[in-house]
């Protein structure tokens, strides 16, 4: 019975760590200048995010003017929580991180519309 328990002691603590290393690439992997190749959301394509590893962010719109915006993120497992100030306000929005490596990342918002960017070399 003991060592039926330290076998499932020891399988959580891997599962645990693995967690926590897939955790540590994902917020290494993320930092950079992303930019939007297909949009399926409100942000136009060839607009770019801009994530820092201290939690910052800088988006960059491109519409018919080129419109900055400055704000926070947070990656947590698989969920991306983004605030930005806009004027006066700050918005906030959580996207499930469906796909992020070393070149692309790819989020779906609520409205399960899918944004995929390419990292800036």
């Amino acid at each position: 019975m003991k060592a039926l328990c330290f076998a499932a002691l020891t399988v959580a603590m891997v599962a645990f760590a693995g967690n926590v290393k897939a955790e540590e690439k994902n917020s290494k992997n993320i930092v950079g200048v992303w930019i939007l190749t297909k949009a399926g959301g409100n942000l136009p394509a060839e607009s770019t995010v801009e994530f820092t590893k201290d939690g910052k962010l800088v988006v960059v719109v491109k519409a018919d003017k080129e419109i900055k915006l400055e704000g926070t993120y947070k990656l947590e497992k698989d969920k991306l929580t983004v605030k930005v100030k806009l004027g006066d306000d700050t918005k906030e929005e959580t996207m499930t991180v469906k796909k992020l490596t070393d070149e692309v990342l790819e989020t779906e918002d609520k409205d399960k519309k899918i944004d995929t960017f390419k990292k800036k070399k």
